[in-house]
């Protein structure tokens, strides 16, 4: 832990979900449970399919290599902690802890935005510059955009939490929310935390919006070139293979700028229900994206068909 002359508070208490009655603590537990075991059956297993077969090592299934490990990563980074809570009551985490998984949490998120941004330049170039995509998009070009996705956020979101660090803590030691995020924790700390947060914010909103804005403009190229097919057959099959990946975007991005959207406007959510919108959308993604990888992409779909068979039959 970093030492100042005011800072008093050794650990932080996870209130969770404030105001849950005692009864419901072992079905919350078991609910999370289950939701953190979907992420990490759900994910390993696209990892494995995926390292296993090398027909599916091709670039696309690279990128959901890459966003499966983000997703894993983020589960357990997240759900553990506030499973044991409800289960055994223990809502105490340290000090330290508390600002590792705070650098983790907005770590991985920062990852997963400019994955997602790799995934849309994906469809771009397959769908726009269909000749040229195979030479362009490799297997080498994706490993160095997804690594370099991994490697961006590390250096910011360090000081982020150095600067967070800094702060005195002298006060409460409540934290409103299922783990340890930037708000909940500066929001703690007994002096003005306005030029803190303003720099993390803006970093987030980078992470956040310069994505999803190459996200728009890349489908938008997508659509049109996809409306400007004379076949109606090539229009459909052209679209089903951007499906997985548009659904996959929808279910990161449309969450959080609903939130932004009506925090800015002044509509206000009650703590209980941001925290349930909060863990809604940056865990049930997780944990339904290999469903959509499985029966919205078709190789990875055909293989598990065809996988079903043989023991279908050998069982036979």
């Amino acid at each position: 832990m970093l030492s100042t002359n005011v800072t008093r508070i050794r650990h932080f208490i996870l209130l969770g979900f404030p105001g849950l009655p005692a009864m419901y603590y072992t079905p919350v537990s078991i609910l999370l449970l289950v939701v953190f075991l979907a992420i990490a059956v759900g994910n390993i297993f696209i990892l494995v399919i995926i390292k296993m077969d090398r027909m599916l090592q091709k670039p696309t299934y690279l990128i959901f290599c890459h966003l499966a490990l983000s997703d894993l990563a983020f589960g357990t980074v997240t759900l553990p902690k506030i499973i044991w809570k409800y289960w055994l009551g223990d809502s105490v985490i340290a000090f330290s802890t508390c600002f590792v998984q705070m650098y983790f949490v907005h770590f991985l998120g920062a990852t997963h935005s400019f994955i997602l941004m790799v995934m849309a330049l994906d469809r771009f170039l397959a769908v726009c510059l269909p000749l040229r995509y195979a030479t362009i998009f490799t297997n080498a070009a994706v490993t160095v955009l997804c690594g370099a996705s991994w490697l961006m956020p590390i250096s910011w979101m360090v000081g982020i939490v150095l600067d967070a660090l800094t702060l005195p803590y002298c006060d409460s030691n409540l934290i409103v929310q299922c783990y340890c995020d930037h708000i909940a924790i500066t929001a703690l700390a007994c002096e003005n935390v306005y030029k803190v947060q303003i720099v993390a914010f803006g970093l987030a909103m980078f992470s956040l919006l310069f994505p999803l804005a190459f996200v728009i403009f890349s489908y938008f190229f997508i659509i049109v070139t996809v409306m400007r097919m004379s076949s109606g057959v090539g229009r459909r099959k052209t679209l089903s293979t951007c499906t997985p990946q548009l659904l996959v975007t929808c279910l990161y991005y449309m969450p959080r700028c609903f939130v932004y959207v009506a925090n800015n406007v002044g509509f206000t959510f009650s703590a209980p229900i941001r925290i349930i919108m909060v863990m809604t959308y940056s865990l049930l993604p997780a944990a339904i994206n290999p469903v959509i990888y499985c029966f919205k992409t078709q190789e990875i779909k055909e293989k598990l068909k065809r996988k079903f068979y043989r023991r279908k039959t050998g069982a036979q």
